[in-house]
């Protein structure tokens, strides 16, 4: 079925056996034995300790062939799942406070992006993340950097470990760069409370928010969440990795989707969190019931959420309407 992504790290993307090649390339030693070792490690008791692994695992991303390699496999994956357009993000200052320089990254990225659509049936547009523990200075200096490369990302966002850093913190970074005319969406209701869905909306002004699933805690805040058309781009497998809930089969989705939330289903860090979108579609149809049409409206809100311009929307709405 044709659909967007709008919620998809690459550096989530990154696969064990990339790991290995890439440390091989740069000639890293890396702390586990072998692939079979490292995917071991994948059992995650909440966001810290999945973000621990998650920030070792991306050292071996050292140069612009190295992000291209990353971006490369996920677009074939993607598109072999239906992905047909795809709103990725990336983390500047994990790759800067290591001594990567931006543009290493973002050459790196439009290597692969530049070709997508020929290669791979892939529309693409890159996000460029706050990491949120890093605070709000730090978030500020970032966008600065950014603003020098306006034309190469679309919009920004806020991520990493939630709990303790309020998007409100953030209110100063996010309407600098509204005014820059970036388009504006962060994690919110992952981790951290229902409170900082209202943040998100209220003080940072999103677009759309990331995750979102805790919002089902506030009755006032679905009916917001509804009445506005907020999209949540939740991402169903990454909620149950990270223990945000106990099961597949107990996951809130149901009850946001019948609350009239449009919801867009997505991967977020598909190497970690054992799928990538079209597996999560197939795993919330199998433990959660849901049929075709509303798998088909879980899509057509990918596309209606998306920063498509309205010409591209359309014409992907209409595939994914009929595909």
């Amino acid at each position: 079925m044709p659909k967007a992504e709008l919620h998809i790290h690459i550096e989530g993307a990154l696969e064990p056996e990339l790991i290995f090649d890439r440390a091989r390339r740069n000639g890293l030693t890396l702390p586990y034995a072998d692939v079979d070792d490292l995917r071991g490690r994948y059992e995650f008791t909440d966001l810290q300790s999945f973000l621990d692994l998650y920030y070792t695992g991306m050292n071996v991303l050292r140069t612009p062939e190295d992000f291209t390699a990353l971006t490369e496999e996920y677009l074939a994956r993607a598109a072999r799942q239906g992905v047909r357009h795809a709103e990725i993000f990336f983390d500047p200052q994990a790759h800067t406070s290591r001594g990567v320089a931006l543009e290493t990254v973002l050459d790196g990225l439009e290597a692969a992006l530049a070709d997508s659509r020929r290669r791979f049936g892939v529309s693409t547009a890159l996000i460029a993340c706050f990491l949120r523990d890093h605070g709000p200075e730090e978030a500020e200096r970032t966008l600065d950097e950014l603003l020098a490369h306006k034309h190469r990302i679309i919009g920004v966002g806020l991520d990493s470990a939630e709990l303790g850093h309020p998007p409100a913190d953030f209110a100063g970074v996010f309407s600098r760069a509204r005014q820059e005319g970036l388009r504006l969406v962060a994690h919110a209701g992952e981790e951290g409370p229902a409170e900082y869905v209202w943040q998100a909306l209220d003080v940072l002004g999103v677009d759309r928010v990331d995750h979102g699933i805790r919002a089902v805690e506030d009755a006032e805040l679905v009916r917001r969440l509804a009445r506005d058309h907020v999209p949540l781009t939740v991402c169903p497998l990454s909620n149950v990795r990270l223990r945000c809930v106990d099961s597949l089969s107990e996951h809130c989705l149901p009850r946001l989707a019948d609350a009239g939330i449009p919801i867009t289903i997505n991967s977020d860090d598909p190497s970690y969190f054992g799928g990538y979108v079209g597996d999560n579609f197939a795993e919330i149809e199998r433990e959660l019931g849901f049929d075709a049409t509303a798998l088909r409206e879980f899509a057509l809100n990918s596309v209606e959420a998306s920063f498509l311009p309205a010409s591209e929307r359309e014409r992907l709405r209409q595939q994914t309407a009929t595909g």
